[in-house]
C-alpha cells in the first residue's frame, strides 16, 4: 500500500479527525470513502465496472464507456454543487 502526505488547514484536519473518531475509522479510510463516493477508482475497477453494465444491456463497449463517463461526470457536477 502507498503512503502520501497532504497539507491540510488546521481547521478541515481538525475536522478530519473528529469525523473519524466519531465513525470509528482512520483518517485514511475517511479519505480512501470520500475518494471513492467522489469517483475515483482504479482503471481496474472502473472496467469491471463497465464490464458489469455490458453484460446487461445490449450497448457496445463505446457505447458503455459513454454511459460510464457521463455518469462520472453527472456524480462529480452533483458533487460540486
Amino acid at each position: 500500500m502507498s503512503r502520501l502526505t497532504i497539507t491540510l488547514p488546521d481547521d478541515r484536519y481538525l475536522a478530519l479527525k473528529e469525523a473519524s473518531a466519531r465513525r470509528g475509522k482512520t483518517i485514511g479510510q475517511i479519505i480512501d470513502e470520500s475518494l471513492e463516493l467522489y469517483g475515483i477508482k482504479s482503471r481496474e475497477s472502473a472496467q469491471e465496472l463497465v464490464r458489469r453494465a455490458r453484460a446487461r444491456s445490449a450497448l457496445t463497449e463505446d457505447e458503455a464507456m459513454a454511459v460510464a463517463r457521463e455518469e462520472v461526470r453527472a456524480v462529480r457536477s452533483d458533487r460540486a454543487a
